[in-house]
């Protein structure tokens, strides 16, 4: 089983440390640090040659928030997968955050299975989206226009493009998908790229929230 290098980020000390507890007594994950402010934790990153898999960031934090911190990490630190752990759950702000290139979404309330899914998830295939958010995103889909790109442009999928993206959502990787429609995984991560630069996400997490948003995949996926 592969290590998970975890960071927290949170500035209410007893549940930044109960949850510290809690990852350090799980078998495959490794607590690398843990941050009290988003400026703490950059410092981390750029005082120690640290690797990291997840970090695990509350929204509502002195000085730099969330938002921002989850903006630095993606245009610095694409390679850590954010999950943000938050007290908020409204559909336009757990839009923004996975549009904007974070791989997951949790309430506070959330159970500890909850949340050790979502990490072995987020690190096996790139998102998580538990049923709670599922349902506020499905909420705001209603009565939604014809598909619009972030930006608000109208846009268009091929079927080929349609295909690729409900094996994502499945949890596929490009090689099961190459297999399943019968192309090679190059064309896979082709049309992959291709639709994040389309709908333009940053990641997977980002195509998965635009097919749940326009209800281009069904509801058990």
């Amino acid at each position: 089983m592969s290590q998970i290098n975890i960071v927290i980020v949170d500035d209410q000390n007893l549940f930044r440390q109960s949850l510290s507890l809690l990852i350090n007594s799980i078998e495959n994950f490794k607590l690398m640090a843990e941050c009290s402010s988003g400026q703490a934790f950059i410092e981390t990153l750029q005082t120690f040659d640290i690797k990291i898999d997840i970090a695990i960031i509350d929204m509502d934090m002195p000085g730099m928030n969330g938002i921002e911190l989850n903006k630095y990490l993606q245009n610095n630190y694409p390679h850590i997968k954010v999950i943000i752990l938050t007290v908020h759950a409204n559909e336009l702000l757990i839009s923004q955050m996975i549009s904007e290139g974070a791989s997951s979404y949790l309430v506070k309330n959330c159970d500890k299975d909850e949340l050790l899914l979502t990490i072995n998830t987020v690190y096996k295939t790139g998102f998580y989206f538990n049923k709670q958010i599922i349902k506020s995103l499905r909420s705001g889909a209603k009565n939604r226009p014809a598909l619009q790109d972030l930006s608000g442009a109208p846009i268009t999928l091929s079927k080929r493009e349609s295909q690729v993206l409900k094996l994502l959502c499945k949890e596929y990787s490009n090689v099961e998908i190459a297999a399943e429609l019968y192309i090679s995984v190059r064309t896979v991560e082709g049309h992959r790229v291709g639709l994040i630069n389309k709908i333009k996400c940053r990641t997977t997490a980002g195509l998965v929230l635009f097919a749940i948003k326009y209800q281009l995949i069904d509801a058990s996926f």
